[in-house]
């Protein structure tokens, strides 16, 4: 346990992940923002940014100031109109460069067909990289974090940085850049998916109005796509803020299909550092996000000053992959072109076919074509444990795992028995490492949990 931290409040938040993975029992999905690349290697925010846009740029001779008194609008600084502005004055400055500075702008951008915004974008693109090329994980100041932060091992990683820092956390990730990843046609796994953009393709960078004016054109594709990793898994906002524009546009567009009459959204977590954190302070557990002036959505909220904790409990909780994540999504692209393609164009002889049909039809089929086994009384293990914390729920009546784990919360409480913490006839632990295992429940579970459901006289029989 830490020093410096509210105990309670670490347990609490501790035991909320666990259950929500344990409930989905598939790995994390983490959506960074540029909050993690300033804490890890200083690259900069929005506003400092257009500071170093201002700075670098002689055609931009007012102060900083002044640009952002013209590009404020409610109260808050639109970074994205200032950088509309900025366009201008970076083609004019391109064009007009003496032989001293012909490097700062390669010789393929003066030609007719090139776009203007282009010559910003070549700017951002240097400074980006510039930090990348920097990045050196192993003696960084914080490199115990940073590699409990490699531990956790996700499904994927969405982001909306344009830098490669977390290229280089996860080095056996693939990163796919910009309308890429709207035009992948499967779900994959061990992804990097830069949303807005990479400083290696400065044509894909999501930097003006005008860029967030197509993006937003276009994201409905893209909200499409994502959907499935934020109903079927734990997902992790790292390195925003609550008022964050890129958190507010995203949940906006999935609040209703997740969260349709206002409920907890109970597997999405947005961790919030706080830099004045306080074991003597209270926290909420929960967050109002709010959409627009009528309408709010309710996430989890994790407050702290320090994430290794938070990391480890991720980590911990997940099922360990000792596969490298490349192995995996190569057999997953070609077990989607097998069968969206080959099989398809294919005569089929009748064995084949009736391998697939028994595939398809059993569970334990498939891993035996890849050479898997399972346990010899696995069959007789799955017919009295063959729930997951989600499929009780809904065997109750609930939407999500939520309601399940808050009922077997509540026999705790009022019992002093944890179900889970042992092996009983409710409840069985499959461990699928050393370190973690899978919850499963029984139909006698679910009669115990409809009893409590129902405010009925239970009794426990452990």
């Amino acid at each position: 346990m830490n020093k410096g931290y509210n105990v309670s409040y670490q347990e609490t938040i501790r035991a909320d992940i666990a259950s929500s993975i344990e409930a989905l029992q598939v790995q994390p999905i983490l959506f960074i923002g540029s909050g993690l690349s300033q804490r890890y290697f200083n690259a900069p925010n929005w506003k400092e940014l257009m500071e170093l846009l201002v700075e670098q740029c002689p055609k931009l001779t007012k102060r900083f100031a002044h640009y952002q008194q013209n590009h404020k609008f409610n109260g808050h600084v639109n970074y994205m109109t200032m950088a509309s502005e900025f366009v201008e004055a970076y083609q004019e400055w391109a064009w007009e460069i003496d032989s001293s500075e012909e490097s700062k702008f390669p010789t393929e951008l003066f030609e007719p067909d090139i776009d203007k915004n282009e010559y910003i974008k070549h700017i951002v693109s240097d400074i980006f990289k510039k930090i990348t090329d920097s990045v050196e994980i192993e003696h960084h100041p914080l490199s115990e974090e940073i590699k409990l932060l490699q531990s956790i091992k996700p499904h994927a990683i969405i982001t909306t940085n344009y830098d490669g820092i977390l290229e280089h956390i996860f080095p056996d990730y693939q990163k796919v850049i910009g309308e890429k990843v709207i035009r992948a046609n499967y779900t994959t796994y061990g992804e990097i998916l830069k949303i807005h953009g990479c400083y290696q393709d400065r044509k894909s960078i999501i930097l003006t109005n005008e860029d967030y004016d197509q993006f937003n054109k276009k994201k409905k594709y893209l909200t499409a796509k994502l959907l499935t990793y934020f109903a079927e898994h734990p997902l992790f906002f790292f390195g925003y803020s609550c008022t964050d524009p890129n958190i507010i546009n995203i949940l906006s567009d999935i609040d209703e299909i997740l969260a349709p009459e206002g409920e907890l959204i109970p597997n999405i977590y947005l961790v919030v550092f706080d830099e004045n954190y306080s074991d003597s302070k209270t926290y909420p557990v929960e967050s109002l996000i709010p959409i627009n002036a009528n309408k709010s959505v309710r996430i989890k909220v994790i407050h702290a000053n320090n994430f290794e904790w938070i990391y480890k409990a991720i980590s911990e909780n997940t099922t360990s992959i000792s596969v490298n994540p490349k192995l995996l999504r190569a057999l997953l692209d070609r077990t989607y072109k097998l069968v969206s393609s080959d099989i398809p164009k294919r005569d089929l002889p009748f064995n084949f076919e009736l391998l697939l049909t028994n595939i398809s039809n059993d569970d334990e089929e498939l891993p035996k074509l890849f050479g898997l086994t399972t346990l010899n009384d696995g069959q007789a293990f799955n017919a009295s444990y063959k729930y997951l914390l989600t499929a009780v729920a809904k065997q109750l009546g609930f939407s999500t795992w939520h309601g399940a784990h808050n009922l077997l919360a509540q026999i705790t409480e009022e019992t002093g028995c944890d179900i889970k913490a042992t092996e009983n006839k409710y409840h069985s632990e499959v461990m699928t490492s050393s370190e973690s295992g899978t919850h499963k429940y029984s139909d006698a579970c679910i009669e115990l949990l409809r009893k409590v459901k129902n405010g009925e006289e239970y009794t426990l029989e452990i």
